[in-house]
C-alpha cells in the first residue's frame, strides 16, 4: 500500500513541476493555494482575535461573511500575516515541524498523506505542528474515501468516522486543542472556503436570456443553432418529481439502492446524514448515471423537455455513453469549471433549492483554470468558494464577459457544446441533468471522438476508441446523407461569417467602387 501511495506523490510532484513551466508562481493552482495579499493580511490581523464572534472578515475588495454557524478554526490556526502583528516572532508551525519546516504546507501534507490511520494518529502525539497536521480533515477525508467503498456513516467530522469505521481505540478527547501562534495561510483559506457565505455581489449579477412558453423552432433559430445560453422557465410544470421529490418520497422509493457519491456507493439515507453535518471546503456530491436503473420510478416521475427531444445517441441502445444524472448536494457542493464530455450540449433541471450558475464560451478559458493542450486534465483552483475568491473579479476584465444566473426550483438551463461552466447549489438541491446529442452539434461530437487520445478525453464508455465508428456508422444507417447535408451546411455559414481580407475589402464591388480600409 505504501508504494502505491509513494507512485501517486511522485506523481503530484512530477505534475507540479510541468505546471511551473508554464505558469508564475503565483498563478500555481496546483502547487499553492493563492496567499492572502498585503492588503489581506492587514485586515486579518485587525480582526481575527474578534473572528469567532463576527460575521464580517475583510476581503479584497470588501468584506466577506462567515456562515452563522461557523466556529473559529478548530484548532487556532492563523493566517500567516498575523504573525507581523504578533508579540512574539514565533510560528509554532515551524518549531514543531523540525527538518520538514522548509517544506510548503502542501507539501507536508502529501506526505502525511501517505500515512495510514493508525501512522497518522501516533504522528500527531510528537509535536503541536504535527498535531495540527494530522488533524487537517481533508487527510482523513482520503483516508476513508480509500477504505471505505461501500459507503460509510458520516459521525460529525472526518477524523470520527475514519476512527469509528476502522474500529480503532484511538481517543477523541483533546481533538479540539487550540494551538498558540500557529500561522499558515493554506491551512487558514481551507477553513475559510468552508465557512464563507457567498458575497452579495458574486449573485446579482443575472445576464442569461429567460424565456418561457417559446416553441421549439424557436429555441433552434434563437439559442440551439447560435450555440447560445438560455434559462427557460415553465417547462417542468408537467413533471410528477417537482410535487413528489421530498426527502421522505426518495427514501421510500430508493430503499437500500446505491448511488455514486464521489468514489464511494451510499444509501441515500447514508447521504443526507452525511449532508445534513458536513461543513467542508469541498462537499461531496451525489451525482449517479445510473439512477433510473436502480430505481425505475425516479425515471418515471419526469420526461425529456420538448426542446432536447432529438437525442441521437439513443439509436446506439445500450452502447451509448452516460447521459443523464441525478444530483443531489447540500449548500457550497457543486462542480468547479469544466466542459461537458464529448462535446454535448446539455440541460439541467432544478426540482429542489438553487444554483449559481458562471459560462464561459468555448474561446475563452475562465481566469485561474488551466486546462491541458489536449484536454484531458484541467488545473483549478480546489474549491469553488476559492475559485470566487480569488479570479471572480478579473471576470470583469474579460473581453467576453460571463453568462450567469441563479437557477430556481422548476427553471431549466441550457448548456451548449463546449462552454466552460461552474455551478454551486446555494442551498440543499435536487436535479436532472442529461447530455445530449441533435443535429446542431453532431459534426461537433464525431469530430471529438475522432481525435487521436480518443482514448483518454472520450468519457462515459469501457469502449472509447470505437465509439466513433460506432455511432458514425449507427447514423449513417438511420439517416442516409445527413453527414453531407450537415457539412454542407456548416461550409455555407463559414463562408457567411467569414472576414474579408484587406485587399478583398478594398476592391469589393458591393462597396461602390475602390476604397481603401485602413
Amino acid at each position: 500500500m505504501l508504494s502505491y501511495k509513494y507512485r501517486l506523490l511522485k506523481n503530484r510532484v512530477s505534475n507540479r513541476k510541468k505546471l511551473r513551466k508554464i505558469t508564475s508562481k503565483k498563478q500555481n493552482l496546483i502547487t499553492k493555494k493563492p496567499k492572502f495579499g498585503a492588503k489581506n493580511q492587514l485586515a486579518w490581523a485587525a480582526e481575527e482575535a474578534q473572528i469567532s464572534d463576527k460575521d464580517n472578515c475583510e476581503g479584497e475588495d470588501g468584506n466577506f461573511s462567515l456562515k452563522g454557524s461557523a466556529p473559529s478554526h478548530s484548532h487556532g490556526v492563523q493566517p500567516l500575516g498575523n504573525l507581523y502583528f504578533s508579540n512574539s516572532s514565533l510560528n509554532s508551525r515551524d518549531a514543531g515541524l523540525g527538518n520538514m519546516r522548509i517544506l510548503s504546507d502542501e507539501l507536508v501534507l502529501d506526505i502525511l498523506g501517505i500515512l495510514g490511520v493508525i501512522d497518522l494518529g501516533i504522528l500527531s502525539a510528537v509535536s503541536k505542528s504535527f498535531y495540527v497536521f494530522c488533524c487537517h480533515e481533508p487527510l482523513w477525508r482520503n483516508l476513508v474515501l480509500l477504505t471505505c467503498k461501500n459507503s460509510f456513516l458520516y459521525s460529525g467530522s472526518w477524523k470520527n468516522t475514519c476512527l469509528a469505521a476502522n474500529k480503532l481505540p484511538f481517543s477523541n478527547a483533546g481533538c479540539g486543542i487550540k494551538v498558540r501562534d500557529f500561522y499558515s495561510d493554506y491551512l487558514f483559506q481551507s477553513w475559510l472556503c468552508a465557512n464563507l457565505e457567498m458575497r452579495k455581489e458574486w449573485l446579482e449579477r443575472d445576464n442569461i436570456e429567460r424565456r418561457r412558453g417559446i416553441s421549439v423552432d424557436e429555441f433552434v433559430l434563437e439559442f440551439e443553432d447560435l450555440n447560445k445560453p438560455v434559462l427557460l422557465e415553465g417547462c417542468l410544470n408537467d413533471w410528477p418529481a417537482m410535487e413528489k421529490w421530498d426527502r421522505d418520497y426518495l427514501l421510500h422509493v430508493c430503499k437500500d439502492a446505491h448511488f455514486s457519491v464521489g468514489p464511494v456507493e451510499m444509501k441515500l439515507n447514508e447521504y443526507f446524514r452525511y449532508a445534513d453535518q458536513v461543513k467542508e471546503e469541498r462537499p461531496l456530491y451525489l451525482f449517479d448515471s445510473k439512477f433510473a436503473e436502480k430505481v425505475p420510478q425516479l425515471g418515471m416521475d419526469y420526461e425529456v423537455p420538448k426542446y432536447f427531444d432529438e437525442d441521437l445517441f439513443r439509436i446506439l441502445g445500450d452502447d451509448r455513453p452516460d447521459y443523464r444524472w441525478i444530483i443531489i448536494g447540500p449548500a457550497g457542493s457543486g462542480s468547479s469549471f469544466h466542459i461537458d464530455p464529448n462535446s454535448t450540449s446539455a440541460w439541467n433541471a432544478v426540482i429542489k433549492g438553487s444554483k449559481k450558475w458562471v459560462l464561459f464560451p468555448p474561446d475563452v478559458v475562465p481566469p485561474g483554470v488551466l486546462p491541458s493542450p489536449d484536454g484531458s486534465e484541467v488545473a483549478c483552483p480546489v474549491s469553488i468558494n476559492e475559485w470566487f475568491m480569488n479570479f471572480y473579479n478579473a471576470t470583469r476584465n474579460c473581453k467576453k464577459r460571463p453568462i450567469e444566473c441563479v437557477c430556481r426550483a422548476g427553471e431549466v438551463i441550457f448548456v451548449p457544446n463546449g462552454w466552460w461552466h461552474l455551478v454551486v447549489n446555494l442551498e440543499d438541491s435536487i436535479a436532472i441533468t442529461q447530455n445530449f446529442v441533435s443535429r446542431r452539434n453532431l459534426l461537433n461530437v464525431l469530430e471529438f471522438l475522432e481525435r487521436p487520445n480518443a482514448c483518454v478525453v472520450v468519457s462515459g464508455t469501457k469502449d472509447r476508441e470505437n465509439l466513433h465508428k460506432k455511432f458514425k456508422t449507427a447514423i449513417e444507417e438511420w439517416m442516409p446523407g445527413i453527414l453531407d447535408e450537415l457539412k454542407l451546411k456548416q461550409e455555407e455559414k463559414i463562408k457567411k461569417t467569414k472576414k474579408l481580407s484587406l485587399w478583398e475589402s478594398a476592391v469589393d464591388s458591393n462597396a461602390g467602387g475602390f476604397k481603401f480600409c485602413f
